[in-house]
Parts: structure tokens; C-alpha cells; sequence
């Protein structure tokens, strides 16, 4: 799996992490599971095509001592299809500047 990783956390920044993602975006199912929503003006032709797909999203995880963040888009309603793929340049973009604005404000410094 493509993705990025802040790893050997503190339990502190962890906790402002966790804190962080509840408060910004989506929770998922699981503790420590969350989805970033990709806005539509970032979305591929194949995930525009497949509007009833949406919305799109990149799964964030929280463990003890790390976050993760996919890089794969995924579907809320579809497990199999052309619209779900890896991310495009400026997809990664939005998450890399997502992670930087975590990381500031939660004063990480892992």
C-alpha cells in the first residue's frame, strides 16, 4: 500500500493527532479509523464519471504510535471499480498539505 507515515509518536502527539482528525474531518466505523474527503475539483475523470460512487476519500489510521494516510482513493458506496486508484499528483498534494497543517498546529515534531 502507497502511503505516508509519521512514525515513533509520542503519546502526547498522539493524542493532539487523534484530537486534530476528529475535529476535521470524517470518523470512520473503527477507533482510530478517519477518511479525508477529496474536494470534487481534485477528483480524476474516471472519479468524476462515477458521481454516484462518491464521495471519494483517502483513509487516515491512528495507532500507538504512528498516523497513516492512503494513499489509494477509495469509494464510499464501491469496493471494485475504475474510479478507485491511487492518487494523482495533485491529490497527494492535498493530503501533503493536510499533513502540514496537522502537523504545525498539533506542534509535532516526530
Amino acid at each position: 500500500m502507497r502511503q505516508i507515515v509519521i512514525d515513533e509518536l509520542s503519546p502526547m502527539e498522539r493524542d493532539n493527532i487523534d484530537s486534530y482528525l476528529k475535529r476535521s474531518i470524517k470518523q470512520g466505523a473503527m477507533v482510530g479509523l478517519y477518511w479525508l474527503e477529496l474536494p470534487p475539483d481534485l477528483l480524476s475523470e474516471a472519479q468524476l464519471g462515477h458521481e454516484d460512487h462518491g464521495p471519494f476519500y483517502l483513509g487516515v489510521e491512528v495507532n500507538d504510535q504512528s498516523v497513516k494516510f492512503e494513499l489509494l482513493v477509495r469509494s464510499q458506496t464501491n469496493l471494485h471499480c475504475t474510479c478507485i486508484a491511487h492518487a494523482s499528483n495533485s491529490q497527494r498534494l492535498f493530503v501533503l498539505d493536510f499533513i502540514d497543517r496537522m502537523v504545525e498546529e498539533e506542534i509535532i515534531s516526530s
